[in-house]
C-alpha cells in the first residue's frame, strides 16, 4: 500500500547506444587529424633534418645563427662569429638555413 512497484528500465541496445557515443567518436577522430597527425609529421621532418646535418651548414640553434664546424653524437659545434665556437645539443637546432644567410644577416 505505501510502497509502489518498481519496474526495471530496459537497456537500449543496437544503434541507440552507438548514437550516444557518436559525438565522442567524432571528437577523437578530429583530435587525431587536427593535432596528433600534424605533430607526428613535424617530428618526423625535424628528425630527418637533424640526421642530414653536415659540416658547413648554416643553422639556427636556440636563437643563435651559426655555421656547423663539427658534429658529434649528441652535440654540434657552431661558429657564431669569427673564432667564436659554441657547443649545442643537436635537438636545440630548430631550422636549417640556406647558404649565405649569415653574410646577409651581418
Amino acid at each position: 500500500m505505501f510502497i509502489s512497484n518498481a519496474y526495471a528500465q530496459t537497456v537500449p541496445g543496437g544503434w541507440e547506444s552507438i548514437g550516444g557515443m557518436l559525438p565522442f567518436i567524432i571528437m577523437c577522430v578530429l583530435l587525431y587529424f587536427m593535432i596528433i597527425r600534424p605533430q607526428l609529421r613535424r617530428a618526423k621532418e625535424h628528425k630527418a633534418m637533424l640526421e642530414g646535418l653536415q659540416k658547413g651548414d648554416e643553422v639556427v640553434a636556440a636563437g643563435l645563427l651559426g655555421k656547423i664546424t663539427k658534429i658529434n653524437e649528441g652535440f654540434v659545434s657552431l661558429e657564431i662569429a669569427d673564432n667564436v665556437t659554441i657547443a649545442v645539443q643537436k635537438h636545440a637546432i630548430s631550422q636549417l638555413m640556406p647558404k649565405g644567410t649569415i653574410k646577409a644577416a651581418q
